[in-house]
């Protein structure tokens, strides 16, 4: 699939919580999820430019500058709670899919393109993570109440 110009791709844009500008007009939001989720009296809309799974993205190889990528990380919420819809949930399988998710990411980032992987390691630690994913990056950063969030920095050799 052609992109159209865009130069950022997010992968798994959920409700674009993280952007300032939802509707940043460089950017392609792709989701495989698509609705409306109230939870404890909060609306919360998930409506992706693309709806697909970020293990099979349609989009040329070396692509984009950029890509987010921000992939469900808990394993368990379930799949019809509220926040298992709104958030997304990881399978059984999360290595498998997380790492398809990763070398997809990586396969349509142009060469020297940056990949910004958000993670929480409240389920999954952060070495298992990168066990998983056979690439150290290049920098992070924690965040979040607690620390648990962490911001991955990568770069396409």
């Amino acid at each position: 699939m052609k992109t159209a110009g865009k130069k950022i791709l997010d992968a798994t844009c959920g409700s674009r919580m993280m952007w300032f500008n939802k509707q940043h007009p460089d950017a392609i939001y792709t989701d495989k999820r698509e609705g409306v989720f109230v939870a404890y009296g909060n609306e919360t809309i998930v409506k992706p430019d693309v709806k697909t799974d970020f293990q099979n993205l349609p989009f040329d190889e070396n692509s984009f500058y950029l890509v987010v990528f921000d992939p469900p990380h808990s394993k368990w919420l379930g799949e019809n709670t509220i926040l298992g819809q709104k958030y997304g949930q990881l399978f059984s399988n999360w290595e498998i899919e997380i790492k398809q998710g990763f070398d997809e990411c990586m396969r349509v980032l142009k060469p020297n393109g940056t990949l910004i992987f958000k993670w929480n390691d409240k389920d999954i630690k952060l070495n298992k993570l990168l066990d998983v994913i056979k690439v150290q990056p290049l920098f992070g950063h924690t965040s979040g109440k607690h620390g648990k969030t962490i911001w991955l920095t990568f770069m396409k050799s």
